[in-house]
């Protein structure tokens, strides 16, 4: 392991010093053979697009249960890596793919030090998720991949678009999480045949409704799950629990919608519009 005093010395050095010498940042000929992902999203694009072998290390968050949006026996296949430049060194990288959420300070320090980076953002549409998806790809030299996998998404959609009536609906994690409009989920429900209820109960993209607030103006469909990303298993998922909501369920419907579809993109947007759909298939012409 390489010791954080003997980062900081590196990270002293004038701007050519650590690339120069060649051992924090290998050059390559090629596509990367040592990737290092620092997001679990990337994670899963990578799991689909990137060769066997080119994988070096992926986010400690996919090495938790609660939190992973890969399959924890995949995930444990790698070493995992918290969010320090430390830990991402210590990996010998020839490609870090860092999400937005990475500290500047561990940022700064891969930069510092040339070792190769590519910085991801949230995509919050299905579009902006396929470019994201060929970006990498073709970034790692996988680009045949990175299509396949894309086309896998358009078929998932097109299998799971609804075209009748729209029933209203709520995606509401034990902790009260709800997505609005601008994200991902909420094109997913809209795409597989919901209403998001999100704008009427006066919520922002990203906000929080207490379950007195979700009576107010109950949607048709209640698609709750345990709120498992960064989260215990306490206090956060009590409101599941809560007697109010299981007698609730005799007026609107009470569906499975599992933290983990909620998250990220690229492939799990192939599960979640399953999901999404199987649910509307169930309800049939109700609204």
């Amino acid at each position: 392991m390489i010791r954080l005093a003997a980062l900081l010395a590196l990270v002293a050095l004038p701007a050519g010093c650590g690339a120069a010498g060649g051992r924090t940042a290998p050059a390559t000929q090629g596509p990367p053979r040592r990737i290092v992902s620092m997001n679990p999203c990337v994670d899963a694009v990578l799991k689909d697009v990137a060769a066997p072998g080119q994988i070096a290390a992926i986010s400690a968050y996919s090495h938790d249960p609660r939190a992973t949006s890969v399959p924890l026996s995949w995930a444990m296949r790698y070493p995992a890596v918290g969010g320090s430049a430390e830990d991402v060194i210590a990996a010998q990288p020839d490609l870090v793919i860092a999400g937005p959420h990475v500290a500047v300070q561990t940022i700064a320090a891969l930069k510092r030090l040339g070792i190769p980076l590519l910085q991801t953002t949230v995509p919050e549409t299905v579009a902006e998720n396929k470019a994201q998806i060929t970006a990498i790809a073709a970034r790692i030299g996988q680009p045949e991949a990175g299509l396949a996998l894309n086309q896998r998404i358009d078929s998932a959609l097109t299998k799971g678009r609804w075209t009748g009536p729209a029933a209203s609906a709520l995606i509401w994690q034990g902790s009260g999480l709800v997505p609005g409009k601008g994200t991902l989920a909420d094109e997913l429900l809209t795409r597989t045949g919901f209403r998001n209820l999100s704008p009427q109960a006066g919520l922002r993209k990203w906000d929080v409704l207490p379950l007195e607030g979700m009576f107010l103006n109950p949607p048709r469909v209640l698609l709750a799950g345990r709120a498992d990303m960064g989260a215990g298993d306490g206090d956060a998922n009590r409101m599941l629990a809560h007697p109010a909501l299981k007698k609730a369920g005799r007026h609107f419907r009470i569906a499975d919608y599992p933290s983990d579809l909620l998250h990220c993109g690229g492939p799990v947007i192939i599960r979640s519009v399953a999901r999404l759909a199987a649910v509307r298939r169930e309800l049939g012409n109700a609204l």
